[in-house]
C-alpha cells in the first residue's frame, strides 16, 4: 500500500515507522475474518482493514473525527489479525501510532478524560491496593459498573513465598495490580519455580510494565514505566546474578519483550532495554525444560481437576506462543483443552477495554464462555490476570491461572 505522509510527519520516528508498517498491507482482508470487533459489529471501519485505512487518512493530513477516534478506541488490540496476516503486517505497531495522533487532535469530552486519568494513575497507584480493599469490604454498594471487577479477598496461602536460596536465581516482575487483586499467582509461580531449584527475586523499584499508560495513549508515561523498571532490574542483570526475567501475566511479557523497540531511540537506554527484552520469559517458556524436574515432586498418577485451557491474546498473538502451557501440563498428567472453536478470540478484557468499551466486552466475554462450555471443565485456566477476572465475573465455574492449579498439585502429600 502506497502512502504519501503530510509534512507534519515526514521524518518523524512515528511517521517513518507507519510508512514501512503501511508499505506490507495488501489490503487482502484475511484480518477482518478474525478481528473479534467486526465479527459483532459487522462495521468494515471497526475491522484491521478499515482502521487501516482511517489511520492513513490521518497520516495523510485527512482531520481526524470522532468518529475516527471511536472506531480506533473499539480496537481491543489483541493482535489476532497479526497471526491471521499472510504480509506480517505489524498491525500493534500502528493503531499506536495511529491512537497518539488522534489523541493529540480530537479532543475528549471532559468525563471521557476523567475516567481515562483515574485508570491509569489509580491501576498503577500505591493506593490501589487499600482502594481494592475498601471496595471488597463495601462490595453491594460499588457501582454496577465495576462491581465484577472486585475479585473476593485472597486466603493465607497467597503469601507464602519460598525461603530457600538456589544458585539458579530469576527476577520476576510483580505486577501493577496482580498483587492487590491476585497474589496467590506470585506466589504460586515462587512456590514452583522453588520446587525445581530456582530462587525468585524481585526488584521493589519495579511496578507497571508500562502497558496500561501506553493503551490509554499516555506514551511518555509509558516509556517512564519502562525505563523505571530497566533501572531496577538493571544492577542484577548486569552481575549476572539472573538468568532471565519470568513473566506470569501475559500481558506484561508482551509488553517488557517489547521495551527494546519501544526505547530503540533513546540513546541513554536503547542497549539496556535490548537486553532486557532478550532475557525476558513467559513462564510457559521457562517451566517446559524443567518438566522431569517437576515429575520427580509430582505424583502423576493423582487424580487432577479437568481443565479448560483460555490462551490470552497477549501470550498466543501478542509473545506468538502457542501450545506451551498445553503442552506442559498434559505432559504432567493434566487433563486440559482448548475451547472446541474460537480459542483464538479475544475475551473482551483488554486491560481497561472491559472498563471503556463494557458492552462489547461482556459480548465477547459471553461469546468465550459458551465456546468453553462444552468441555464441561471443573476449572477454567488462563495465564494474564486480566483474562482471569473477567471470565470469572461471567461464570460460577472458578477461573485461575494455570501456575496455581500445579502449585497446589505439587503441594499434595
Amino acid at each position: 500500500m502506497q502512502t504519501h505522509l503530510s509534512p507534519e510527519f515526514q521524518g518523524t520516528p512515528e511517521g517513518e515507522a507507519a510508512e514501512a508498517i503501511l508499505r506490507r498491507c495488501v489490503h487482502c482482508g484475511f484480518c477482518t475474518a478474525t478481528c473479534p470487533t467486526y465479527q459483532l459489529l459487522g462495521d468494515e471501519l471497526d475491522g484491521p482493514r478499515g482502521r487501516i485505512y482511517l489511520i492513513k487518512q490521518v497520516l495523510e493530513g485527512t482531520p481526524p473525527t470522532a468518529a475516527t477516534q471511536a472506531h480506533l478506541d473499539r480496537c481491543l488490540t489483541c493482535r489476532n489479525c497479526e497471526s491471521t496476516c499472510p504480509s506480517g503486517v505489524q498491525y500493534g505497531q500502528l493503531v499506536e501510532i495511529g491512537r497518539q495522533v488522534v489523541e493529540a487532535k480530537v479532543a475528549r469530552p471532559a468525563g471521557e478524560r476523567a475516567r481515562r486519568w483515574l485508570l491509569k494513575e489509580g491501576l498503577t497507584s500505591p493506593l490501589f491496593k487499600p482502594a481494592l480493599r475498601l471496595g471488597q469490604a463495601l462490595r453491594p454498594l460499588v457501582p454496577e459498573s465495576l462491581r465484577d471487577k472486585v475479585p473476593a479477598r485472597p486466603g493465607p496461602r497467597a503469601h507464602q513465598w519460598p525461603q530457600r536460596q538456589h544458585p539458579r536465581k530469576v527476577l520476576m516482575l510483580m505486577g501493577c495490580v496482580q498483587p492487590a487483586m491476585m497474589p496467590n499467582i506470585n506466589a504460586a509461580t515462587a512456590r514452583v519455580l522453588d520446587a525445581v531449584g530456582i530462587q525468585t527475586l524481585v526488584a521493589d523499584e519495579a511496578g507497571c510494565c508500562g502497558a496500561i499508560r501506553s493503551h490509554l495513549n499516555d506514551h511518555e508515561g509509558g516509556l517512564a514505566d519502562a525505563r523505571r523498571n530497566i533501572d531496577a532490574w538493571w544492577p542484577r542483570v548486569q552481575a549476572g546474578e539472573v538468568e532471565a526475567l519470568v513473566m506470569n501475566a501475559s500481558g506484561c511479557g508482551a509488553t517488557v519483550k517489547d521495551y527494546g523497540r519501544l526505547l530503540a531511540h533513546d540513546p541513554a537506554y536503547a542497549d539496556q532495554a535490548r537486553r532486557i527484552s532478550e532475557l525476558t520469559r513467559d513462564l510457559s517458556e521457562l517451566l517446559p525444560a524443567l518438566a522431569p524436574r517437576l515429575k520427580a515432586v509430582l505424583d502423576t498418577r493423582a487424580q487432577r481437576p479437568t481443565l479448560a485451557y483460555h490462551p490470552p491474546c497477549t501470550l498466543q498473538h501478542g509473545q506468538q506462543l502457542r501450545g506451551g502451557v498445553e503442552g506442559l501440563m498434559r505432559e504432567l498428567g493434566f487433563r486440559i483443552e482448548l475451547a472446541p472453536c474460537d480459542s483464538h478470540l479475544c475475551c473482551g478484557s483488554a486491560g481497561t477495554y472491559s472498563v471503556l468499551q463494557p458492552e462489547l466486552s461482556k459480548q465477547l466475554r459471553e461469546r468465550k464462555l459458551a465456546a468453553l462450555a462444552p468441555l464441561q471443565a471443573q476449572t477454567i485456566v488462563s495465564a494474564n490476570i486480566g483474562c482471569i477476572q473477567h471470565l470469572q465475573a461471567g461464570t460460577g465455574t472458578p477461573v485461575r491461572h494455570w501456575v496455581e492449579v500445579l502449585d497446589e498439585a505439587l503441594q499434595q502429600p
